[in-house]
């Protein structure tokens, strides 16, 4: 599978799976008792790894296949990426990012840092940033701000440890939807990257909006552009992971992240737009 999960690959050496124990090569026939001369049957069609057809190949089940057979990498073989779906870079899987890296890289470098990202997990900046972010929420709606700021200190606390949690869960039952919803449209990704980068992309984009809604409220006609522009700009980032992280078409992985994307827009910006 092109550029998918590289590291299966390596878990067994080229050549086929290792003999199991009690098992090796037959040993062939012992010379001088051979009914046929050496170097196979009389007129063997198949000597020196001939196939029908003219077809060339000394091991049936070396990498090369039949055409179209099934268990290649090439077009019509069935482990192909879709027609359209975007190509991973070549070369060995490179490491995974630092967390500042990652968190810039989401914003500035998108594509770069869904590539790199798509087989890691990164579940301490998810839940960190997501949590973080429902600390702060909740300032930039009116209604709630002039409700908390008229509360006292004891009783403000939970409810921002609330919001917290409330956040964290959400966004991950979100991200959650778009991976299943992803695997359904044949994607090929691992929950956990999807999950995590999801709801970074949730959260973090919505920065700005949040920013400017604490100084200015959530209803100033700024705000609002903004908000529309962030949720667009999320939109985008969530089909470009997506396709990436599943190897699938931008059609497909617009389609499986519909579903997040309305979720951000109620949850997040309904207060505000």
């Amino acid at each position: 599978m092109a550029g998918f999960r590289r590291k299966r690959d390596d878990q067994y050496p080229q050549g086929g799976y290792p003999y199991q124990p009690g098992q090796g090569p037959q040993p062939g026939p012992y010379p001088g008792n051979s009914p046929y001369p050496q170097g196979g049957y009389p007129h063997d069609d198949y000597a020196d790894g001939a196939l029908p057809g003219g077809g060339h190949g000394n091991d049936p089940y070396g990498g090369g296949g039949y055409p179209g057979d099934g268990y290649g990498d090439g077009p019509g073989d069935g482990y192909a990426p879709p027609q359209g779906a975007p190509q991973p870079p070549a070369g060995p899987p490179p490491d995974p990012l630092p967390w500042r890296q990652l968190l810039t890289g989401i914003i500035f470098r998108p594509s770069q840092t869904f590539w790199t990202m798509r087989d890691y997990q990164m579940w301490w900046p998810a839940l960190i940033v997501s949590f973080l972010y429902g600390l702060v929420a909740v300032f930039g709606l009116d209604d709630s701000r002039e409700t908390i700021l008229d509360t006292t200190v004891s009783s403000l606390i939970p409810y921002l440890l609330f919001t917290g949690v409330a956040m964290v869960l959400g966004a991950l039952v979100l991200s959650t939807v778009t991976h299943h919803l992803a695997r359904q449209f044949g994607g090929n990704g691992l929950w956990a990257p999807t999950a995590g980068l999801g709801m970074l992309i949730m959260t973090l984009t919505d920065v700005p909006r949040l920013a400017l809604a604490l100084f200015l409220g959530g209803g100033d006609p700024i705000v609002q552009v903004l908000g529309w522009a962030t949720w667009l700009y999320a939109g985008l980032l969530f089909t470009m992971m997506v396709s990436r992280s599943h190897e699938i078409p931008w059609p497909r992985a617009l389609a499986a992240s519909a579903i997040q994307l309305l979720g951000v827009l109620m949850l997040i910006k309904l207060g505000t737009l």
